[in-house]
């Protein structure tokens, strides 16, 4: 589902381990000394989100932890528990950020051209017509979100309640062409679609499955050794972790811990908050890729800076902080990173939530516990 662009704020046994820190810890960025609040009370003020399960955070300097923090349950209604700090979860749109570097390192090979076309690189797309005017996409755009493919979510075609039909990312594909198109080529347009494509570029590519190239590109240099790509419908969340709910017609809430993996396709990643700061410190310090390639994935039309208002920066800009958000349904994480890659702060909530517009309400309150962290008593 829809990530928060890199810029700016988020507009989105089980005994509890010993959390927090006993005092605010120390640490630098860009020079300047950080004083860091308490994530435990931080936790303890976002679980009071009245559409917060659960939620758990950790932050990291220099690649160290110096604060993690739990609150609310593993399950609903306070039942199964804590969720421990280092739990499992699913990262949702964070996972494109993963796609795309991939997908950039393809190109850094020689192996892949931005300007590649969709229909050369893919001819299926073409010759099934399973895209509009394949011919004209390039792989830039399906970076950048500027095909103007529609979504397939939006096809109205997958259950978020259905745990046993396995779908081909080719199907989710089929799925989005029943949709009509939304803009125009080299218009800005969030769609899952593009990284769907992206992944079968990937494999394409490549001859291996995505996961494979995931974890060796990513996931065993990075020592992210809790990371996995989720690519099948039994792949769920390994050990104990917080459980999400999506109400049911009847506005009961259901769990949906067996979220379908072959349902969101460019969604799949489950980490920790370990290792997904690990990955975006490696990211930020320019050990995934070059800056020109990097940009790539920043870089937007003013079409998509105008949709996406930036609200204030966070504690004013000090320390800078860039939040990479992601939702898949019961879940919302957020990852936030100082440009130099020295300071994360991974926090991760489950929900009792129905939508993803309900999902980002979230956001706010997780700003809030960023701050509390970063520049309490602000």
């Amino acid at each position: 589902m829809r990530s928060v662009s890199s810029v700016g704020l988020v507009g989105s046994v089980c005994a509890v381990l010993a959390l927090g820190v006993a005092a605010p810890a120390a640490a630098t960025a860009a020079g300047q000394p950080v004083k860091l609040g308490s994530v435990q009370r931080a936790m303890e003020a976002l679980a009071k989100n009245d559409g917060v399960v659960g939620a758990i955070g950790e932050v990291y300097v220099d690649g160290k932890r110096v604060g993690r923090g739990s609150a609310g349950s593993r399950l609903l209604d306070g039942k199964g528990g804590g969720i421990p700090s280092n739990a499992r979860y699913r990262i949702g749109s964070q996972t494109k950020l993963m796609t795309a570097t991939v997908v950039l390192q393809l190109v850094k090979e020689g192996k892949l051209g931005l300007d590649d076309k969709l229909s050369d690189v893919l001819p299926e797309t073409a010759r099934q017509d399973l895209v509009d005017r394949a011919d004209e996409i390039t792989v830039r755009q399906l970076i950048q979100h500027t095909s103007g493919i529609p979504d397939f979510i939006a096809s109205g075609k997958f259950d978020v309640y259905d745990f046993t039909t396995a779908y081909s990312l080719t199907d989710l594909v089929k799925a989005a062409r029943s949709v009509p198109r939304p803009v125009e080529v080299g218009q800005y347009f969030y769609s899952t679609t593009n990284y769907i494509l992206l992944s079968m570029i990937i494999e394409k590519v490549t001859g291996h499955a995505r996961a494979a190239e995931f974890a060796r590109r990513l996931f065993v240099p990075l020592g992210m050794d809790h990371t996995y790509l989720a690519t099948k419908v039994g792949d769920g969340i390994k050990g104990p972790h917080g459980h999400g709910y999506v109400p049911d017609s009847k506005g009961e809430p259901r769990d949906v811990d067996r979220l379908n993996a072959t349902s969101w396709g460019a969604e799949g990643a489950i980490s920790t908050a370990h290792d997904i700061s690990a990955f975006h410190r490696a990211f930020n310090q320019g050990k995934l890729l070059p800056a020109n390639l990097r940009s790539v994935i920043s870089q937007r039309p003013a079409a998509a800076s105008q949709q996406q208002q930036q609200p204030p920066a966070l504690c004013g800009g000090k320390p800078e902080l860039r939040p990479v958000a992601g939702s898949v349904p019961g879940a919302y994480t957020v990852t936030f990173s100082s440009p130099d890659g020295r300071l994360q702060f991974a926090v991760s909530t489950t929900l009792k939530i129905p939508n993803h517009d309900a999902m980002t309400a979230v956001g706010p309150d997780i700003n809030k516990a960023a701050e509390a962290v970063f520049c309490p008593g602000t």
